[in-house]
This record gives structure tokens, sequence and C-alpha cells, in this order.
């Protein structure tokens, strides 16, 4: 889909665009400046065309708006589809706004190794640079988020187990085989030739042509039936349905409330602290049911000293989120109005997730006075999304009191 722009984008946007997840193209004319993905391509686009677009995407983003002439957009069925498409395309347009996701070889990408039984690796590409020996079929990024191209690998494993470190025939299934994941390659359970199906799949999905796996899967289960092979059509029949209901990633914001469990539910809470923007510190706080669970509190050094807590958030989110290691949050508190939740959301886009955002707004006193945002949750974790912001508020000073008390120490020995 494609519309021109006319004097009112804004307007025109919140009209025509859908609020499902996918990819869109800024456009010059008929060339590609920027490729972007989205969990909601309405609020997405709606975002850069707010007052404060300088300071949440900064002039690299503002002087490419001023060249734009039409957009275009592709919708995905999933967050997740809208995570790999994205990639795909950079990778095959190299739009000049999108520079950071080409060149850094810092970032991951998924290579299929050209064997008898290509393996599915995560890498970076330095490391592939200094592989020489390997001989590699396919690569699929570069993707500047790390922690979601796990994720979805995750995801994408589960629908078409492949190989990734199992020695092929070795006798005895991986561990990987035991759990699914792998199709048994290391004890002979598929062939090349049905092994190489799957991984023309795994191919066709990072291209973002599901729609051609369907077609495949559809024929092959149907050749199956009629050799009376009903085991591996059933099969192929569970990989289909699999397919269909990536879509359920896109629902979590809207289903969020129903499907966590309230026995578990993380809250995360983040502040900044500084002096006219002298030894500035970020904070996050966490409360699991309810209750500050204080091994859980993170600090952080940020890296420019400077009196923008609205850069500063993003900065803490950017690094946090990259920490796929920790378990995510349910729900996001941070301070301030819609200008940091906004950031948020933007924060959240790049890394392709879906989690609610409240922003708590204090009064001239600094006490709490309301909470903006998801109005569900902020009804119905009224309490403890205070009791994260007040601990993530205490925490910030206390940390940046230590600080400050070091440079001081450090200022006046020098002297």
């Amino acid at each position: 889909m494609s519309m021109k722009f006319g004097n009112t984008k804004e307007m025109v946007f919140q009209k025509e665009l859908p609020d499902t997840p996918g990819v869109y193209f800024f456009m010059e004319g008929k060339s590609i400046l920027y490729i972007g993905k989205a969990t909601s391509l309405r609020s997405r686009v709606r975002s850069y065309f707010s007052h404060d677009i300088s300071s949440t995407r900064g002039p690299k983003i503002v002087a490419m708006l001023e060249k734009v002439t039409d957009l275009k957009w592709q919708t995905t069925d999933s967050v997740l589809e809208a995570l790999l498409l994205e990639a795909s395309l950079i990778k095959k347009h190299q739009p000049p706004y999108n520079t950071d996701e080409k060149d850094d070889k810092s970032f991951y990408s998924v290579v299929i190794t050209k064997e008898a039984f290509p393996r599915v690796l995560l890498m970076r590409g330095r490391d592939m640079d200094a592989k020489k020996d390997m001989k590699i079929r396919y690569t699929f990024g570069p993707f500047p988020q790390g922690g979601s191209l796990k994720e979805a690998l995750k995801i994408v494993r589960k629908i078409f187990p492949y190989r990734d470190t199992c020695k092929p025939l070795s006798g005895k299934p991986c561990f990987n085989a035991q759990l699914g994941l792998c199709p048994g390659v290391c004890d002979g359970a598929v062939t090349a030739k049905d092994y190489a199906k799957t991984i023309r799949n795994i191919k066709l999905f990072f291209e973002g042509k599901k729609s051609m796996i369907v077609r495949y899967l559809k024929k092959e289960m149907g050749e199956y039936a009629k050799r009376l092979e009903f085991e591996k059509a059933q099969a192929l029949k569970k990989t289909l349905f699999a397919l269909s209901h990536i879509y359920d990633v896109s629902l979590l914001r809207k289903d969020a409330i129903e499907s966590y469990a309230a026995d578990s539910f993380r809250i995360e809470a983040y502040d900044v602290a500084h002096l006219s923007g002298r030894d500035v510190v970020g904070v996050m706080t966490v409360l699991e049911s309810g209750v500050p669970d204080k091994k859980e509190y993170r600090q952080f050094k940020l890296s420019i000293e400077r009196n923008n807590d609205v850069k500063n958030l993003e900065e803490i989110l950017m690094r946090r989120l990259k920490h796929s290691e920790w378990r995510m949050p349910d729900l996001i508190v941070v301070d301030g109005f819609d200008l940091q939740i906004n950031v948020a959301h933007a924060v959240l886009e790049q890394f392709a997730m879906a989690i609610p955002v409240v922003g708590v707004v204090k009064d001239e006193h600094h006490n709490p006075k309301s909470i903006l945002g998801e109005g569900e949750f902020a009804k119905k974790y009224h309490d403890a999304i205070l009791l994260a912001n007040s601990e993530a508020h205490r925490f910030a000073i206390t940390f940046h009191r230590k600080r400050r008390a070091k440079s001081f120490l450090l200022t006046k020995g020098k002297k």
C-alpha cells in the first residue's frame, strides 16, 4: 500500500494507516529513504510527526522527513514477521537512512551453512568475517536488536526444527532432538532430502514469503495423503497451524491482562537523577507480584552528561532491553507524561516488543498526581505502579548521591 503526502500528514496517517504489524517505507519519488518495522503501523508512522520529533528521533531523521514525498507499507500477520521482513528488505534495498543497520559488525545475522545437513546459526558480522573456512549458503540480517532476534529464532525453531551444533548421523539424538527442536539429523530420523525442505521453508520465512511456504506445505500434505502417509501429512498440518497462529504475537498488548499470571506479574520502573546535567545516572527497579525484588534492581551510568531526561530514559531502555537474559517486564513504568511514554514505545518498537507502558505524573511537590497510559493496567496495578515509581526515585537519588560524592573526592584529590 502507499499514500502521497499532503499538507496535513498526521491527520491522513491516522485515518488510513492500519493498526497492525508491518514494515513501512519512507520514499523520495521512487527511491527508498528508510525502512522500518512496527507493532502498529498507524502508531509508529504517526510518531514521526509529533511536535517533539527532533528530541525523540534526532536531526538525521528530521532531515530525512524533509525529503519524504510518499509512504508505502506492507502488513504482516505478526511482529515476528515484521522483524524478519525489515532486515530482508534493508539488505535488498540498502536505504541511505538505514546505515547503522547495514554496517555495524557487532550486529547479529542468521546464517545457513552449505552442507548436506545445513546448520542454522546466530553470528555477529565480525565472527563471520573471521571464519573464512565456513561455507555459507544464506545470510539474513544484520539485525540491530540481538535480543529480539534470539526470541524470533526460538519461535522459528518450534515451527521448523533445525540443526545447529549436533553431528549428522552420529547414532544418538542430541539434546535439542529430545526437545523437538532438531528433526533428528543426529540419529538419522530425517533424510537429507526432507531436511532440505525445512531449510527451504526457513529461508522463505526469513525472506517474508510465508504465503509461498503455505502453498508448498499444502501441496506436500496432499501428496502424502494420496500415498497414505498420514503421519507425515499430520506433521505438516501441525506446521501449517503453527504458521497461522504466529498472529497471536501481535495480540500481546490486547490480551496482556488476561494472559499474564497474577502471581508472576513483573513491573519495571525507570528514573533518572543528575545535578544540572552532571553525574547523570539511571536506575531500574522491579516489583514481582507487587513486592520489590531488590536483587533485580539495576544501576546505569549514562554515557553522556546532559540535562535531557527524555534522551537519558531512551538510553536506559535501550541498554536494558539488550539484556535478553533478564526476564522481560509485563509492565513498564516511566516518570513523566506522554513524551516519556512515547519514547518508551519507540524503543520497544525497535526491539519488536509489545509491552504496556504507563507514566506517573507528579505535582509541584513531586507527589504522584495521576497515571497516564494503559487505563486497565493503571487501575488494576495502581498501588504497585506507585510503589515501583517511588522505589525508582529513591534508588536513583541514592545512586546519584554516591556518584556525586565520589566525583567530589576525585576532584578534591587532584587539587
